[in-house]
């Protein structure tokens, strides 16, 4: 056997060894954007930092980066300071970042920004613009890649949920210069066969990856077919942390697509509990109806006329005599009454002696007449009397006539007309 063989373990520490004595490797300077950003859990940020072509892997442990005074992500160009080394488990060299300013923000995440607010100028984020999810749907349709992730976590998560609820797939590209168009593509052919498949939500995503991966679901020609599309999309790309401008424009944001199978179907057991509460409420509901009723329907059996029904005629019966008790003693006191008007009128002095009335009524007659003597003018004009009248009126005053106004002068056995000549004062 050949003694110079050495173990992987070997070569990578003497590889380690090296580039730990290179003076520059020390101490280096590095721009770059980073890419593929994480915060470990205990606080360690682990990184790619890149530039038009190339890439270099990249840590920054928490003792050095709790004093940065910005959160450091996805498009952000930085200048880092640190030491190159060799990480023995895989046998890959990284840069141990110590420091870390930034440098500007990377093309990327300008495009994303621009492209954020020239959309949301025009209203294309706006919530009033945001169409409801169907609660129970018939099929749901996806718009993503056929071989990726995404699809099985979203049908599995589907058929869990809601088993007769159908997945209708529209297979797209979602990585690479090609993929929005293809992806605004499907939403377009999807939206126009909602009816014909009976698709009532869309889910469009991808799984996760790094900011260049995602990128086409920040495209305007993808953003635009989601807001022009009249079916209700649902938007599941990549992870919790990642955001795109279609989740912005979609009518509901999914953190992931396991997720966006979640919020597209309800959970049958939640369903069928649902039903058996409403049920078991509408039995009881019912039983509680005809208990009632049974208890109207038994007080009308044992009530007191229904029991006794002759009670009831006996009572009629009773007011009955009352009634005609009382008429019979009204009719009784008004004969009564009329009796004896009538007895006194038969005894009324008066119409059983009517000649006193009428040698009464004379008398008053005739008093009335010789009164009537006295006022009559004729009598006296017949004292040698006259009565004078200028236009068929009484002349009260001499003071009313004038010189040959005609005056009519009436006297006991005729009457003449004259001409006045003079008025004397």
């Amino acid at each position: 056997m050949n003694n110079n063989y050495i173990s992987v373990s070997e070569i990578n520490t003497y590889i380690k060894g090296i580039v730990n004595d290179d003076l520059v490797l020390k101490k280096v300077y590095l721009k770059g954007e980073i890419s593929n950003f994480k915060a470990h859990s205990r606080g360690h940020f682990y990184f790619t930092l890149k530039d038009e072509t190339s890439r270099i892997a990249a840590v920054m442990f928490s003792f050095n980066n709790k004093n940065l005074k910005f959160v450091p992500s996805d498009g952000m160009k930085v200048l880092v300071t640190g030491k190159i080394d060799v990480y023995e488990a895989s046998g890959s060299y990284q840069i141990y970042v110590e420091d870390m300013i930034p440098d500007g923000i990377g093309a990327l995440y300008v495009a994303f920004e621009e492209l954020k607010k020239k959309l949301s100028n025009e209203g294309l984020f706006d919530k009033d613009k945001k169409k409801k999810i169907r609660r129970v749907p018939r099929r749901v349709g996806v718009v993503t890649s056929p071989t990726g992730a995404a699809i099985k976590d979203i049908i599995t998560t589907i058929k869990r949920r809601f088993p007769i609820c159908e997945v209708v797939l529209f297979p797209a590209l979602v990585q690479g210069e090609t993929a929005s168009v293809d992806i605004a593509k499907k939403i377009k052919l999807a939206d126009s066969m909602k009816e014909e498949l009976m698709i009532d939500t869309l889910i469009v995503g991808r799984g996760g990856g790094s900011l260049e991966d995602l990128w086409p679901f920040n495209e305007e020609i993808v953003a635009r077919a989601i807001y022009e599309a009249e079916i209700p999309i649902i938007s599941a790309v990549g992870h919790e942390i990642d955001i795109t401008i279609s989740d912005y424009v979609a009518d509901l944001r999914a953190p992931t697509p396991t997720a966006a199978g979640e919020l597209a179907v309800p959970d049958i057991n939640t369903i069928i509990t649902y039903l058996n509460t409403a049920k078991s409420r509408s039995f009881q509901a019912l039983n509680n109806i005809i208990i009632n009723n049974k208890k109207k329907l038994d007080n009308i059996k044992n009530s007191y006329v229904l029991s006794k029904p002759m009670s009831m005629y006996e009572i009629i019966e009773q007011k009955l005599d009352t009634i005609i008790d009382n008429i019979n003693k009204a009719i009784n006191k008004r004969i009564e009454d009329n009796k004896v008007k009538v007895y006194t009128l038969s005894n009324n002095y008066v119409l059983n002696n009517p000649n006193l009335l009428y040698k009464y009524k004379k008398q008053s007659l005739d008093h009335i007449i010789s009164k009537l003597d006295v006022l009559n003018p004729l009598n006296t004009l017949s004292r040698g009397y006259a009565i004078l009248k200028k236009d068929n009126k009484v002349i009260p005053s001499i003071k009313t006539i004038k010189i040959n106004d005609e005056i009519k002068i009436t006297l006991k056995d005729g009457e003449f007309s004259s001409k006045v000549i003079k008025v004397g004062e």
